[in-house]
């Protein structure tokens, strides 16, 4: 009796152990395990659930607030290298820790500086999905996110997810066409390589600052990671101009799989997170309207007039569209 009191413990030991170092296995991005449930499967994740700056959300072009304080985006030029990853729920770059240059992201909103750590990709199975942000309900084919960590105030990602201005989320909207980014490549072209869970593959020299789009127009807010466990620590800035890749990379990356091998599952896209109520936060941008010449109402929200923030209603002639191509932006005046 003694011995099978002790067997069961310990398989009960290690059922226990099993659960807690599997956390970041457990979670998808549909059914009883997607975003709905992430705060009940983890404790440390009730934020999920539970937060009320929450991202990703739907940018409504009428309440956006020009702030003529924001400044431009720095990126160091550095190249980076590192490991992109399948983990089953995403496709993941992580950029080595030991690397002896480190970029920093710094500017725009941001009051310190802040590391690059790593890359995650959200993308659709169809090209009218794929985004984890929007613009105006308009949902993009994928987006590409850049974390990085306050590096003036934490030592790493894992302190400063945790921690107030820890986080920065650098969005770019992907769109199919031309003209492609000529470096990512060197991420698209090891699509291949990291088709089931677990593979991994190495990018070097990667030029992270090349990868943004050819502008300085953005939106920025205060959210949360867009993964478990939804910590409300992001400074978020959406570029106001998509990066395109090719029908033939989109292709790549919507095989890769959920599973191994042996068990791939599901195919891996349709990764996105639900966009999550604003509850009165403000969207800010540096894109002027007055500026480019568009006649402007008094009740425009305007941080040279008002200095605090508002949410008055725009009028629709200052609505944005979304551009064709060879225009490239997502968000301009009609």
């Amino acid at each position: 009796m003694l011995q099978c009191s002790l067997f069961v413990l310990t398989l009960l030991c290690i059922s226990v152990k099993d659960i807690t170092g599997s956390w970041e296995e457990w979670w998808t991005y549909d059914g009883i395990s997607g975003p709905g449930f992430w705060g009940l499967i983890n404790p440390q994740w009730s934020m999920c659930n539970k937060g009320r700056r929450q991202s990703p959300v739907n940018v409504e072009p009428e309440k956006l607030l020009f702030d003529p304080w924001l400044r431009d985006i720095q990126f160091d030029k550095h190249k980076v290298s590192g490991i992109l990853q399948n983990t089953g729920q995403s496709l993941v770059f992580r950029v080595d820790k030991d690397s002896k240059h480190q970029v920093n992201i710094s500017g725009g909103p941001l009051s310190y500086r802040y590391q690059f750590e790593e890359i995650y990709f959200h993308y659709g199975l169809e090209d009218h999905r794929g985004s984890e942000h929007q613009i105006d309900h308009h949902t993009f084919p994928g987006e590409i996110q850049l974390y990085g960590f306050n590096k003036e105030l934490y030592h790493n990602m894992s302190e400063a997810q945790h921690k107030s201005q820890g986080v920065v989320g650098i969005s770019l909207m992907v769109q199919i066409g031309e003209p492609i980014n000529k470096d990512l490549r060197l991420i698209t072209s090891a699509f291949n390589n990291v088709r089931f869970r677990g593979s991994s593959f190495p990018i070097k020299h990667l030029p992270l600052s090349s990868l943004l789009p050819d502008t300085q127009q953005y939106l920025t807010y205060e959210g949360s990671t867009t993964h478990p466990g939804c910590w409300e620590t992001a400074v978020w800035i959406i570029f106001n101009k998509p990066i395109y890749i090719s029908k033939q990379e989109m292709y790549a990356i919507r095989r890769l799989m959920q599973g191994s091998q042996i068990s791939p599952k599901a195919p891996l896209g349709n990764n996105a997170r639900p966009v999550q109520p604003l509850h009165h936060r403000t969207v800010r941008t540096n894109i002027n309207f007055n500026r480019q010449g568009v006649p402007v109402s008094s009740n425009c929200p305007d941080m040279y007039r008002n200095m605090h923030y508002t949410a008055t209603q725009w009028p629709r002639e200052h609505s944005m569209r979304y551009r064709s191509a060879e225009d490239m932006s997502m968000l301009q005046p009609n």
